[in-house]
Order: structure tokens, then C-alpha cells, then sequence
């Protein structure tokens, strides 16, 4: 068995396509298809299923795929480890982000880390903590931003504390106040940020008692601006998000502070590429460049 097999099975796996997978890897389809045979043959089992549509996994090709791209994960670290020897800055770097820091910081990490290493590529998948979560734990990535705490299979580096504000519609009672207490909150209509496995939010309700009549939970931010602003209920959101929040919604700070830790979070920072060590230390040089940097 070869790295090569494993490479051809893994983008098929990618491109449901054994056309594409020739064409991505500048292969013949019949190279494509022998090597898959080939493999198979070696294993002593089939791996997909080839229908009209193109082809799919069968119950063994899934339980084999985590492990194959453990192996393929092993030889880029090994290339790059190679490389980095040679004193070379090349690779790839996997990230996952969220969407405040998407929209805030990475385009200024991503600018110097690129203006530093022009050789090194990196692949940027945008989702929400639970997404991020699942695709640490199955190497999808290499590390990601995350709220702390998060899974205690993974390795954490905090950055920055997030501080929760209240935000009010237009001609709230309460706009004009400097700081608002969560007794002032009660019985509010409220509208729940829903991010999946981040409880920041209900966190702080709970410890502090606040009894709030949640009317909607929504995920997106820029809708929940749209409904504060309509007057359908307040929030609390983390500073970070509010880049863009409409001029007409209060902004207002709670009287007793708190925050959501963001971090970045990974199966092990020790086993990191040299390209991913290099992001990592780049985002740290950025945030505390900008004061941003907390930790």
C-alpha cells in the first residue's frame, strides 16, 4: 500500500467523482480506477460503491477513511517537518474560524502571515463552535478559533476575553444608562444568541438568575440586529460582533462585566506542522500588535 493509493481514495472521497479526482491529480481515469481496484484488492474488501450518480462509501471504506487521513495528515507533517529542515517556509495550514473573527482579525493575520510566508497555503472553513468541534476531533482541520471551555480531548491556547454588552432598540427605557444590572433586565423579551455548544450567554442568565422571557432564538447576528432594532426584544452579544451594528441600537455595558474566552483550540499544539507553529505565532504577534491580546 501507498501514500499515492490512500491520496486517490481520500479526494474521491472529496469529489464523489472518480472524473474529478483524475482531472484534480492530472491522472488517467483508468490509473484512478486501477489504483482503487488495487488498494481493495490489498485490503481484501470494497471500499466504494459506484452507481450512475458516481460513487460512495461503502460501511468498511468508512471505517477505513478517518484512519487513511490520519495517515495523509502524518505524511504532510512529515514533508513539512522535511521541508522545514531544509530551511524552507512552505505547507499548508487548515483553520477553522468564526464568524467575528473571520469579519475582524483574519484578514490582518492572514495579509502578514502571507506578506512573511508567500509559500505557505492556508485553507480557511468558516463555521459555528459545534462545526469547529467536529472538525478538530476528526482532523479536518488542524486547530481552530473556539469560545473556552471547549472539549477536554483538545489542547487550548486563550487569547482574548470578549466582554458581553447589553444591546437595547430604539427608545428603550434603559438607552441612556451607563451600566445595566441584571435585576433592570427582568422580564424582558429577549432574543437568545443560538451558536450550538456555546453557553455563554444562558451561562450568565443562570448565575445571575435572570428570569427573561426568551422569544427567539436565532444564530445569524446581523438578524438579531434586525430584530432589536424592530423593537422585538433585547440581547447580549459579544463586543467582537458588532462591527457592523446599526447606529440606532444602544449599546450598553453590564454592570457586573463578564466575557466568552476566545482561543484557539487543536488536538495537540506540540504535534502542530511548522507552517501551522508559524500561523499560530503570527496571530499571537498580530492580536498583540493591535490589543487585541489577552492572555
Amino acid at each position: 500500500m501507498t501514500i499515492s493509493k490512500y491520496e486517490i481514495f481520500n479526494t474521491i472521497v472529496e469529489l464523489g467523482s472518480l472524473t474529478k479526482t483524475a482531472e484534480k491529480l492530472h491522472l488517467t481515469q483508468s490509473g484512478v480506477s486501477y489504483a482503487i481496484s488495487t488498494l481493495e484488492s490489498e485490503l481484501g474488501f470494497t471500499l466504494l460503491k459506484r452507481n450512475r450518480s458516481g460513487v460512495s462509501l461503502t460501511s468498511n471504506g468508512e471505517r477505513i477513511l478517518i484512519f487513511i487521513q490520519k495517515i495523509l495528515q502524518q505524511e504532510e507533517l512529515l514533508q513539512q517537518e522535511v521541508i522545514s529542515i531544509k530551511s524552507l517556509n512552505t505547507g499548508t495550514v487548515r483553520l477553522g474560524t468564526l464568524s467575528s473573527v473571520s469579519t475582524q482579525w483574519l484578514p490582518g493575520i492572514l495579509s502578514q502571515f502571507h506578506e512573511t510566508y508567500p509559500q505557505i497555503e492556508v485553507k480557511t472553513y468558516l463555521g459555528c463552535y459545534d462545526e469547529m468541534s467536529d472538525w478538530i476531533s476528526n482532523s479536518t482541520i488542524d486547530f481552530g478559533f473556539v469560545s473556552l471551555p471547549t472539549s477536554k480531548a483538545f489542547e487550548v491556547m486563550p487569547l482574548k476575553k470578549d466582554k458581553l454588552v447589553v444591546l437595547l432598540p430604539p427608545n428603550h427605557p434603559l438607552q441612556h444608562e451607563k451600566f445595566i444590572s441584571f435585576s433592570q433586565l427582568k422580564g424582558e423579551h429577549f432574543i437568545m444568541p443560538q451558536w450550538g455548544s456555546d453557553d455563554n450567554i444562558k451561562r450568565l442568565l443562570h448565575e445571575n438568575k435572570v428570569n427573561l422571557h426568551v422569544k427567539y432564538e436565532l444564530m445569524e447576528e446581523r438578524t438579531i440586529f434586525a430584530m432589536v432594532q424592530r423593537g422585538l426584544g433585547i440581547s447580549i452579544l459579544p463586543e467582537l460582533i458588532l462591527i457592523n451594528v446599526p447606529e440606532d441600537i444602544h449599546i450598553v455595558e453590564l454592570e457586573k462585566a463578564d466575557y466568552r474566552i476566545l482561543g484557539l483550540a487543536s488536538l495537540s499544539m506540540k504535534n502542530l506542522s511548522p507552517a501551522g507553529k508559524k500561523f499560530i505565532a503570527c496571530t499571537r504577534s498580530w492580536l498583540q500588535e493591535h490589543n487585541f491580546l489577552d492572555f
